[in-house]
């Protein structure tokens, strides 16, 4: 069982310290956060280790150190690649087709949104749905011919309204 009081003690003794160091070290708060949030996760992992150094908090500042300068190499070869290759090519717009099933499958259950989108978008089979859902096959199934029905509905409203629209 890890020592919690200790690390909550630790924590609280340290995280102001902790995030003014990576701040001035990323000069960005955000990221100082993001950083020192993952290095006191990885202590928290490790703490059975970690409360045995002579200083914690060195071990914490180093792994938050670390991941602020490699977050901030990861930005910088992607804008060295994005120089060297140049501006991404215009995506197009969404289709008014795709708008409106977006809009249809936001309109549905969560359970049967989800189902349609592992089923059609993902690919699974639907025993990996199952799976991947915690609902039994049949639920699924039903989670999917429900979702189809009440797309079809959708969409076919949406039609008849830009039809009396236009």
């Amino acid at each position: 069982m890890p020592d919690v009081e200790g690390f909550d003690e630790f924590y609280r003794g340290s995280r102001q310290r902790l995030l003014g160091f990576v701040c001035v070290l990323t000069g960005d708060l955000s990221e100082a956060q993001d950083a020192v949030q993952e290095a006191y996760i990885r202590a928290w992992q490790r703490w059975s280790t970690v409360s045995g150094y002579d200083d914690p908090e060195a071990w914490v500042r180093v792994v938050a150190s670390r991941i602020a300068v490699s977050r901030w190499r990861s930005l910088r070869s992607r804008a060295r690649a994005y120089l060297r290759h140049g501006a991404a090519e215009s995506v197009p717009a969404p289709s008014t087709d795709t708008v409106a099933v977006v809009a249809a499958l936001r309109r549905l259950p969560e359970e049967q949104r989800i189902a349609i989108a592992l089923y059609y978008l993902v690919g699974m089979p639907v025993v990996e749905v199952a799976r991947e859902t915690n609902a039994p096959v049949g639920t699924v199934k039903a989670r999917l011919a429900r979702g189809r029905a009440a797309l079809a509905g959708l969409l076919a409203v949406a039609d008849l309204e830009e039809a009396v629209d236009a």
